[in-house]
């Protein structure tokens, strides 16, 4: 299994790539193998270089940061968006970027991402994906040649992690090769609500809700926007 995540980074802003090079040194697993100031060398340092994530600025020069993942999809299998735009997260996302930071960056976000990045990264390089097969009241996940059967009772809630969706139990956690979208779709008579773009919760986990996070077991659940007028009608 490989070990290190190897990313560059483009930004035409020097000094924040100074504080990514600073912030991304504290995490051994990410293999700092370039930073660039301009698309055209940092496109060129992916052809040559072929990393495993690049963090990318929306605004650059010559280009901006959508477009070049656009052109890069393909050959880059993690993305993550650090900039100043706030409005340009929900297209980021539809781009399969793991993760949007905005400017200022901080050590405290950065280690969320980094984190994130880990866990997405282990599980993917673990099994590729559990094959996931869905029942009325329960599905059967398969880990290899391994079967393992859980209840919809037992997953506390999903998060989509790019093309893939994270079902987090109390026991283990599985990255199965299927859309939250999707998920969601199969699982709608057994108590699940979609309350993010990334996050459906079971509503039986539900501890507290107030009107941006939702309490679910250990985990601090984000509401979306456009989401809020829906979970304020829930009753726990």
């Amino acid at each position: 299994m490989q070990k290190n995540i190897r990313f560059i980074a483009i930004d035409d802003n020097v000094v924040d790539l100074l504080i990514l090079k600073e912030y991304s040194g504290v995490f051994p697993f990410l293999q700092n193998c370039g930073v660039f100031t301009s698309a055209a060398e940092g496109l060129l340092a992916i052809d040559t270089i072929k990393p495993d994530l690049v963090f990318l600025d929306i605004e650059l020069p010559e280009s901006s940061g959508l477009q070049i993942l656009r052109q890069i999809k393909e050959k880059v299998p993690l993305s993550v968006f650090i900039t100043s735009h706030a409005e340009f997260a929900l297209e980021g996302f539809e781009l399969s970027a793991i993760d949007y930071i905005l400017k200022p960056l901080t050590a405290e976000r950065f280690a969320i991402t980094a984190q994130r990045i880990e866990e997405y990264w282990n599980m993917k390089q673990k099994a590729i994906s559990y094959e996931v097969l869905f029942e009325n009241e329960s599905l059967t996940i398969k880990e290899g040649h391994t079967q393992i059967k859980l209840s919809s009772r037992d997953i506390i809630y999903l998060e989509a992690m790019q093309d893939y969706t994270k079902v987090v139990t109390v026991n283990k956690n599985y990255l199965t090769l299927t859309t939250l979208t999707d998920f969601v779709e199969r699982l709608r008579d057994n108590n699940f609500l979609r309350v993010h773009r990334s996050y459906a919760v079971s509503l039986r986990k539900i501890s507290a809700i107030n009107s941006s996070t939702i309490i679910c077991g250990n985990a601090a659940i984000p509401v979306g926007k456009t989401y809020r007028s829906l979970v304020a009608k829930l009753k726990i």
